[in-house]
């Protein structure tokens, strides 16, 4: 037979369509070509196939081999299609059989060796869903591959060990030396540190409460204070307070870490709540996404289902953060790029951080503060209104006493603050669930007001505020879903005047004019 068909996947952000790999032999002068839109590094994979094949005992036909990746209109990239391709051109050659529907998913060492890959996960998912159980993989992306429900792994170390599984002969394959063979592991993810304790905050009852807040509803939240006061130690705390992620948003998580991960294999589902924190000095591409061909998930991806911490927020790019403006509305990014269109997850709790102003003097009666007003204002004009009004809670840390600071380490801890939002999530599932809404972050503008509106008398302040325009539509939206996780933490059923007082509060804005 001439003619060898085998499968892969092809990535465009998390979704995944299959890829038909043909090969065929012909009777012609020795050539290899490579059809359908293969980019760069697939384009290589011509000459690492070759070697790879000879080092494994089963060198390739001396004729023409033509490999078309169908749908041939589809751009295809990566080196994941390196196991497919060879598995088709030794198919056709008559050297391996059986590979049937069998999806193959690693990238070739020219001694033979399987090299593991990024995104493994959806990869297999996505082979799943189309129907496609069986896949193959390196052995380092075993444990991974496993994860996803309905999939028939089978892991291998060689290429001489794939070929061995479907057919060829054992006397004429090579191995790699067993030694060489460990080299081939994406290093383990470090295990997790110490989750920092809430219990560490000197002082500062009224950021702990919103904390507290934050985290039952999922809020976003915006800290404005001098230097020193505690505002990233609030920050790194809040994904302490979060409840371990259910099976479907934990595998959402993972399989970004998998695809847009900082080299790390994912061994099992990702169930503590995502921190991340980039630099101010972090591009639109780190923050949003980015890079040649297919964008990949930046930050905020990578954040999904937890916590996004801007420190020094004001010094951040004004574009970076009005490009957050979307995924906080919908929790999605969708990139366009010449190659394709990426969509990715980037439901995030935002969390920004910023002096009062540049010098951070300006705090209490600022009498250090060296800012004119125009810096101020130009300080604080990258936290564009339209961003600002997406914060749900928005406050000011002052500094704290040498009393408060004194009493540093006996404070409530975590623990006993998470066991409070995992009762007020609770009480949200219940009221929520026939809404497809997990948390009252989540909640319409339109069921707010209709059947979930508290009493009007305990709306009065919040419509006052509405009649003098200090408070925009989507404004009084958020200042209602923070008023229900208010009443949640206090076991009411419905939010009461001083719930909506609270949650009023909570909405000033905290930047100095």
């Amino acid at each position: 037979m001439s003619l060898g068909r085998t499968y892969g996947i092809g990535l465009i952000g998390l979704e995944g369509r299959i890829v038909e790999v043909e090969a065929d032999i012909g009777q012609s002068l020795p050539a290899f070509i490579l059809l359908g839109l293969p980019d760069a590094s697939l384009n290589e994979s011509r000459d690492r196939v070759k070697s790879a094949a000879k080092n494994a005992g089963l060198p390739l036909s001396r004729r023409k081999i033509t490999v078309n990746l169908m749908p041939a209109d589809v751009h295809k990239r990566g080196s994941g299609f390196d196991l497919a391709i060879v598995m088709a051109a030794l198919a056709a050659a008559g050297d391996v059989r059986g590979t049937g529907r069998t999806v193959f998913l690693a990238e070739l060492g020219l001694d033979g060796r399987l090299r593991p890959l990024r995104g493994v996960l959806p990869a297999v998912m996505a082979a799943v869903d189309a129907g496609f159980p069986d896949v193959a993989v390196a052995e380092p992306n075993a444990s991974e591959a496993a994860l996803v429900p309905g999939a028939r792994v089978r892991a291998f170390g060689s290429l001489a060990a794939v070929a061995l599984a479907y057919g060829a002969r054992a006397d004429q394959l090579v191995f790699p030396p067993a030694d060489d063979a460990g080299d081939t592991d994406i290093p383990e993810s470090p295990s997790a540190a110490a989750v920092p304790d809430l219990a560490d905050i000197a002082g500062q009852d009224e950021a702990r409460f919103a904390l507290e807040v934050a985290a039952a509803g999922a809020h976003h939240l915006l800290m404005t204070g001098p230097p020193g006061a505690g505002k990233t130690m609030l920050a790194e705390r809040l994904p302490g307070l979060l409840p371990d992620l259910a099976d479907t948003p934990a595998m959402e998580v993972t399989a970004v870490h998998s695809l847009g991960g900082r080299g790390a294999s994912c061994t099992s589902l990702i169930r503590r709540p995502p921190f991340e924190s980039p630099h101010h000095t972090a591009t639109a591409a780190a923050v949003i996404g980015g890079g040649n061909g297919i964008p990949r998930p930046g930050a905020a991806s990578r954040a999904h289902r937890g916590v996004l911490f801007l420190d020094e927020a004001p010094e951040f790019e004004g574009r970076v953060l009005d490009a957050l403006r979307q995924p906080l509305e919908n929790g999605q990014l969708v990139l366009h790029r010449a190659a394709g269109t990426a969509v990715y997850p980037a439901r995030f709790q935002l969390v920004l951080a910023a002096n009062p102003c540049p010098c951070g003097l300006a705090s209490g009666k600022g009498t250090e503060c060296t800012c004119t007003p125009q810096q101020r204002r130009r300080y604080f004009s990258r936290l564009s209104g339209p961003l600002l009004d997406r914060v749900d809670l928005q406050l000011e840390i002052r500094r704290i006493s040498l009393q408060d600071f004194a009493a540093a380490g006996t404070a409530e801890p975590s623990e006993a603050v998470a066991g409070r939002v995992a009762q007020a999530r609770e009480r949200q599932a219940d009221r929520l669930g026939q809404l497809g809404c997990e948390t009252n972050s989540e909640v319409p503008g339109t069921v707010l007001r209709g059947a979930l509106r508290p009493a009007r008398s305990s709306t009065a302040a919040l419509d006052r505020a509405m009649d003098r325009q200090t408070l925009t539509a989507r404004g009084y939206d958020r200042v209602l879903r923070v008023a229900w996780s208010v009443a949640d933490l206090a076991g009411h059923d419905s939010p009461d005047a001083d719930d909506i007082g609270q949650a009023l509060g909570f909405r000033q804005q905290a930047v100095a004019a």
